[in-house]
């Protein structure tokens, strides 16, 4: 009896052992070298491949650098935008496939198509969607006696670009999570509130939005650390122009460390993004956490 128990003890860790292990070598292990190369200097650009402490030396020259500040104010200012935009639409995605009317499984199907997509190829289709000579985006404006617009080479447009490409996928993918949720909620809950003579709105709102408070939590956190890590995109479509106005984070450091050679202070900016991500997430969870 006492063997079998302890079977029953160990088994679940044997289980999980296989992701556990992936998890630490692929994410916490280099995880730990990032923070660990912050506080060296490792220059491409030196023959030999300099490397020595230099303790806080990169931090400070990434608060001195008004370009660093400049692209972390951009990323802040994406990531307060594209979030609850993408949260907020995902929702409602999801409360539209989740009706019971005649085809709705080929509405899902068409909705879920970007999910199917990989970022790389959706950046580089909208990308010639929104060319602003031969794009199909200006095209149809042309045809409708509108007047073209640069999309992407314009500095007050190109991040809001950036936030439809990365929302096309983001919103039917995250959508899935809330119609997961949304399937879970009993069908006599919302029926005795439909008799009571509560309203549509007054179910989603009082009912469904309270019992989806873990899933909302979940997709609102994961889709915080995708956005402020966002990357292909930006390298694939504006390099971060016109006028620094799409220069995001992760493609500065990338910027910093493979093109200008300086993987130390790379790594400190990559390490402060790091510190960034962590404190929305936990206030993300304070704010939504699952009442007892």
């Amino acid at each position: 009896m006492l063997k079998r128990f302890r079977g029953e003890r160990i088994t679940p860790y044997v289980f999980l052992f296989p992701a556990i292990a992936l998890l630490i070598v692929f994410r916490y292990i280099p995880m730990i070298s990032g923070f660990r190369e912050a506080f060296f200097t490792n220059a491409l650009s030196q023959i030999g491949g300099a490397h020595k402490y230099v303790g806080f030396d990169n931090f400070a020259s990434i608060l001195s650098d008004a370009r660093v500040l400049r692209s972390f104010g951009t990323t802040l200012s994406f990531s307060l935008v594209i979030n609850p935009l993408q949260v907020g639409l995902a929702l409602l995605l999801a409360e539209l496939l989740n009706q019971r009317v005649k085809g709705i499984g080929l509405f899902r199907a068409i909705c879920l198509i970007p999910v199917a997509i990989s970022i790389n190829v959706t950046a580089v289709a909208w990308g010639l969607a929104l060319d602003p000579n031969y794009g199909l985006i200006n095209g149809i404006f042309r045809a409708l006696g509108l007047p073209p617009q640069p999309f992407l080479g314009s500095a007050a447009q190109a991040l809001w670009a950036i936030i439809l490409i990365a929302s096309w996928i983001g919103v039917p993918y995250w959508s899935l999570f809330f119609l997961a949720g949304l399937q879970g909620i009993s069908k006599e809950v919302l029926e005795s509130a439909g008799i009571d003579g509560a309203n549509s709105v007054q179910i989603f709102l009082r009912i469904k939005l309270p019992l989806l408070q873990r899933t909302l939590a979940f997709v609102l956190v994961t889709d915080t650390v995708v956005n402020f890590t966002l990357f292909a995109p930006v390298y694939l479509l504006t390099r971060g122009g016109p006028q620094q106005s799409t220069n995001l984070i992760m493609y500065e450091a990338w910027r910093t460390g493979f093109v200008y050679g300086d993987l130390g202070v790379a790594a400190a900016m990559v390490s402060v993004l790091l510190i960034f991500v962590l404190v929305f997430v936990l206030l993300e969870f304070a704010v939504f956490r699952p009442q007892q």
